[in-house]
């Protein structure tokens, strides 16, 4: 026990080390350097160099005792900025990912039905473009001649387009959020199985490699989102360092491409596993599989899983209260 302890405390301590602290003393420096060049000398490095010099010769820098205050604020300080970044980038995540937008507050709620609207008007257009263009080729292979070069392109081109705005009908304001829903919605197609319903059981029924893989996946999706947190710190240091809006553009940019590439993994591993994993988890939990499609075996585990609402029938008899006490 003692040792499974000290290798969670070394863990433990290299993430908040990785996650926390490096990111924070990194942002420090910068805003240090923002603090101290400003807009007029924003790209002198001799400057810099003169005053960090300046700094470290000072009798509170070269003593040990303020030697060891000022790394201990250091790590304090930079623990505390990654800490309000970590909360930023997680109601950026929820944001981003928004499974609940239609719960939002109304001005964002109306922004996000909006932003659904508009995506669901172009992926109609595009998803129907497709689909005359697929019927055109297949008109062409049944009365004996293959369709020309030039239709097949315009048809892939109608396919990508369609598909870079989401694989299935957008029901989410944003394409990493329409991503993992598509995950949901293609299994309830395909296999009759409710996601959201079944993934507490299926998740304790997959094997350690697998939750590990998914695990990481859903961990570097939270990184990402984390990333916007950094983007949206550094913007205000623009106001005394202009060189600061470049670092927190180029941040933007890592991030939203980080976040659709995790998005995107992090989905494909969910269907994946449900696909895989369907039929053990129905053997396990006593389904007769026998002869049974995987949609079958879906939509059994759906209904067999699924928890139905309370009803009247379903309430405890009403206590009688209490009668009043005499008066």
């Amino acid at each position: 026990m003692g040792g499974f302890l000290e290798e969670l405390g070394k863990k433990l301590a290299e993430r908040w080390l990785s996650l926390l602290v490096l990111p924070g003393v990194l942002y420090l420096a910068i805003a240090t350097t923002a603090a101290t060049l400003g807009h007029r000398h924003a790209l002198d490095v001799p400057y810099l160099t003169a005053r960090v010099t300046s700094w470290t010769t000072t009798p509170a820098a070269t003593g040990a005792g303020g030697q060891v205050v000022l790394v201990a604020a250091v790590l304090a300080a930079a623990a505390g900025v990654g800490l309000a970044t970590q909360g930023v980038g997680s109601a950026a995540e929820r944001l981003i990912l928004a499974a609940d937008w239609r719960t939002w507050p109304g001005p964002l709620r109306r922004l996000a039905r909006r932003r659904v609207t508009s995506r669901r008007t172009r992926w109609d257009m595009a998803h129907a473009e497709y689909h005359r263009l697929y019927h055109q080729a297949e008109q062409a292979r049944r009365s004996g001649t293959s369709p020309d070069s030039e239709l097949r392109a315009r048809r892939h081109l109608s396919y990508r387009t369609y598909t870079r705005i989401c694989l299935e009908p957008p029901d989410r304001p944003t394409w990493s959020g329409d991503r993992v829903n598509a995950a949901v919605i293609r299994l309830d197609r395909v296999l009759q199985v409710d996601l959201p319903t079944i993934w507490p059981t299926l998740w304790l029924h997959l094997p350690d490699t697998t939750r590990t893989e998914i695990t990481t996946a859903r961990s570097a999706l939270s990184r990402a989102t984390s990333l916007i947190g950094w983007s949206l710190l550094y913007l205000p240091l623009t106001g005394w360092w202009w060189p600061a809006v470049l670092i927190s553009t180029v941040l933007a940019g890592v991030a939203w491409q980080r976040i659709r590439a995790t998005a995107g993994a992090y989905a494909l591993l969910l269907e994946a596993a449900t696909h895989l994993h369907l039929a053990g988890l129905a053997e396990n939990l006593g389904v007769d599989t026998t002869g049974k499609t995987p949609s079958a075996i879906g939509q059994t585990l759906t209904h067999l899983l699924h928890t139905p609402p309370l009803s009247a029938t379903d309430l405890p008899a009403r206590i009688p209260s209490a009668s009043p006490p005499a008066t």
